[in-house]
């Protein structure tokens, strides 16, 4: 792995642990498996690019993306509390849905941004000459770190533990006069405004958007959620959080050493084989860990 790999390893994982935040508050804080990440990535990389296209500023263009993503959430927590479809059902319908929309968003399957300035080039160019390649990670990891701690903050309020015991026992929060519904809605708007921030920021990152990006989104994140908690002792909300994010990076990284290391057999199109393969390895070191220490 050569230096420009090393670097792009780091920022594509800074920018996938928006995903693996995202997931990890549907999955782990609601304990909602929701597919609809799988279109709400590409939502938000679709709705920023084409707004930045036809001259909106990329600021503008990229919190558009955030509100659409976590009106995409809305819809399926509707579809699962309101509707009473399953949980999966309602995530398969809005990704389903999000395709055509998509679609719709951009007039084409992809859009460039050749030519188009992105927050990048408009915020952060000064910072191109003293940091080199290094120019672009800075801002996403300061954005990242300011969220994780606002988000934090957050999960620490009355609104925020009122989600957190709705995805624990949803009946018992129920008995103590918590609106389910509304905690299930507000919890799934904030995670899919995650996703979708984190598609803006890939597409920028890339240059394009793409119909077919969010193609295994979910599992990108769990990847990112499992491999995070296996090396991070969960011990409080912000370990889980901070472990989202290193399980994102950590798992760039291990994707990009094991696409490099095996030239020789693997291919690109490989990607999803060792995601998964990842993936089971990481859900196996809890179990394998408590062998080892009984």
């Amino acid at each position: 792995m050569n230096t420009f790999q090393f670097i792009g390893a780091i920022e594509l994982g800074l920018v996938y642990g928006f995903v693996a935040i995202g997931v990890y508050l549907s999955l782990r804080i609601l304990d909602f498996p929701d597919l609809g990440v799988d279109g709400t990535f590409p939502l938000g990389a679709a709705t920023c690019t084409a707004l930045i296209v036809a001259g909106v500023h990329p600021l503008l263009a990229t919190i558009a993306a955030v509100i659409l993503g976590g009106l995409a959430g809305l819809v399926t927590a509707w579809l699962s509390t309101h509707l009473r479809f399953l949980n999966l059902l309602s995530g398969i319908l809005v990704m389903t849905a999000l395709y055509s929309v998509n679609l719709r968003i951009m007039g084409r399957p992809n859009i460039p941004l050749l030519g188009h300035d992105t927050a990048f080039e408009l915020f952060f160019i000064s910072l191109k000459e003293p940091l080199g390649i290094l120019w672009r990670i800075l801002p996403i990891f300061i954005l990242i770190l300011i969220l994780a701690f606002a988000l934090n903050r957050f999960l620490k309020t009355d609104i925020g533990l009122a989600i957190r015991a709705t995805g624990n026992n949803a009946r018992m929060a129920r008995s103590q006069g918590i609106g389910d519904k509304a905690m299930i809605g507000l919890g799934l708007c904030i995670a899919n405004s995650f996703v979708a921030l984190g598609g803006a920021i890939f597409a920028q990152v890339i240059g394009l958007a793409d119909i077919t990006m969010g193609v295994g989104t979910l599992i990108y994140g769990l990847a990112a959620v499992i491999i995070g908690e296996a090396i991070v002792p969960i011990k409080k909300i912000s370990h889980a959080i901070i472990a989202c994010i290193i399980g994102a990076i950590f798992y760039k990284f291990v994707i990009a050493i094991a696409l490099n290391a095996g030239q020789s057999f693997l291919l690109s199109s490989d990607l999803n084989l060792v995601t998964a393969m990842l993936v089971g390895i990481a859900m196996l070191l809890p179990n394998l860990k408590k062998a080892i220490w009984n």
